[in-house]
């Protein structure tokens, strides 16, 4: 059950390679059948146009019989009357006489049905047989009967095979003796030829079924190579997306670490230190009260300051970690903010501007581009040594674009390895937003400094359209 359960609910790869194989057995199945149509259609045709040629060989054939029949006895014919019975004695011999193959002969009928001559069947002879058909209701003698007084003519029809005693279909060729009225001719069995046929046809016919084997095969073949094929890609595509998998999560393994590792460093450098500060103030002011010293309320006072540089200094970490103004104000006062403190700590001259514009980027777009900045920041401080930075945040009709330059050492061929994680960072924000991001070093010109660009760009879908009924979440400042 849980295999059926498992076959009945493929997978994405299973997916992918039906999707493959369902118009490749669409398109075999198509070209099986338009092949075997077309072959069949030829096949019939010619099959056609043999038993065509092979029948009027045999009338020709017969003709020529009865031709030659009617020279061997014309010199009797042509010079009797209509009522001399010696002379049609005389050619009523001469045709049973006439015995060709093993079933070739000829007959005669007189017009009113009798039958004269009828070597092969001479229980026929002497009886009328008008109105005579065959098993399949086919009129007989009637018929050669009425080709015979119109001058001559063919009729095909179901007779005994004398050779087998089987019926057979058969060809007759008749010609009148107007002044006698009798009706002689001789006939052929086809059976040789239908059985020809008929043995083209199954030849057809297995050849079709041929056709379709091949092109089953050569489908099958290929579906194989498909399926076989797309099992390699998703193999190799899993292997790859394992490895990639891995390696992100390292990578944000190692963020974490790094992360904790700063704010530890932070809260042991600086709040660490200063709450040491304060427990030494308080506990100098305390000696002092119980000694009555007149400075115990000085201890106290600079106890009190270090405790507000205490509380300073967790809103600077707590601030970085998630800045309230990103979530209160909008993206436009938080870089505002970022830049302002980056500014005093590393004494790296700062310019911000942006251009209000009335659509609002959505949340995700606002984290991504403002954790971009404090990056790029960071990245500055630490690797760049540069003196003067720019950002520039500006809103425009395919999304918006985040640009900061420094006129820093640029990006080296063998850069920081933090750096380098830094600025996968950011690529893998601004890719989740089906954004772009631009790395770009500048050759210092004649007299100046080098440096760096980074640009991201978001796109129009995480702009928000502007309320008409209320404020903008956010507003830039120059």
């Amino acid at each position: 059950m849980r295999r059926l359960r498992a076959f009945l609910t493929p997978n994405y790869a299973q997916k992918l390679s039906l999707l493959a194989a369902i118009p490749l057995i669409i398109a075999a199945t198509l070209i099986a059948v338009l092949v075997a149509y077309q072959s069949r259609v030829l096949a019939n045709r010619e099959i056609e146009a043999l038993q065509e040629q092979l029948i009027e060989a045999k009338k020709a054939e017969l003709r020529n019989y009865v031709t030659q029949a009617r020279n061997g006895f014309y010199f009797i014919y042509g010079r009797a009357p209509h009522d001399d019975d010696i002379a049609k004695d005389q050619v009523a011999q001469i045709l049973a006489a006439m015995i060709y193959g093993i079933d070739g002969s000829f007959f005669v009928y007189d017009y009113d049905g009798t039958n004269l001559v009828n070597p092969r069947h001479t229980d026929l002879i002497g009886g009328n047989w008008a109105g005579l058909t065959d098993t399949a209701g086919t009129p007989v003698v009637d018929e050669l009967i009425r080709l015979a007084r119109e001058g001559s003519g063919y009729h095909s029809f179901l007779w005994t095979k004398p050779s087998t005693g089987e019926e057979a279909q058969m060809i007759a060729y008749v010609l009148g003796l107007q002044d006698w009225r009798w009706a002689v001719g001789t006939g052929v069995f086809i059976d040789d030829i239908l059985a020809t046929v008929a043995a083209q046809r199954a030849e057809v016919e297995a050849r079709v079924q041929t056709t379709f084997v091949s092109i089953g095969a050569i489908t099958l073949v290929a579906l194989l190579v498909v399926f076989a094929s797309g099992m390699v890609l998703n193999i190799r595509e899993r292997r790859l997306a394992d490895a990639k998998l891995k390696e992100l999560t390292q990578r944000v393994f190692d963020a974490q670490e790094e992360e904790r590792g700063r704010v530890a460093r932070e809260l042991h450098d600086g709040i660490s230190q200063i709450l040491v500060g304060i427990r030494y103030a308080l506990d100098n002011a305390r000696r002092r009260f119980q000694r009555g010293d007149d400075r115990a309320e000085e201890a106290l006072e600079n106890g009190i300051e270090t405790l507000g540089q205490a509380i300073q200094e967790v809103r600077r970490i707590s601030r970085d970690l998630r800045p309230g103004v990103l979530d209160d104000l909008g993206l436009g006062p938080a870089l505002k903010s970022l830049t302002d403190d980056f500014s005093t700590r590393t004494g790296i001259d700062v310019d911000f501007t942006t251009v209000v514009f009335r659509n609002r980027l959505d949340q995700d777009a606002k984290i991504a581009l403002y954790r971009i900045a404090q990056e790029a920041l960071t990245n500055i401080e630490r690797h760049a040594g540069a003196t003067q930075v720019s950002i520039d945040l500006r809103g425009h009709t395919s999304g918006a674009t985040l640009r900061i330059s420094d006129n820093g050492r640029g990006l080296p061929d063998h850069h920081h390895p933090r750096a380098g994680l830094g600025l996968r960072n950011m690529q893998e924000r601004i890719e989740q937003l089906d954004g772009s991001l631009r790395i770009l070093s500048t050759k210092p010109a004649r007299g100046q400094r080098g440096g760096m660009v980074i640009e991201a760009r978001v796109p129009l879908t995480h702009l928000l359209p502007p309320d008409e009924h209320a404020q903008s979440d956010w507003e830039a400042q120059a």
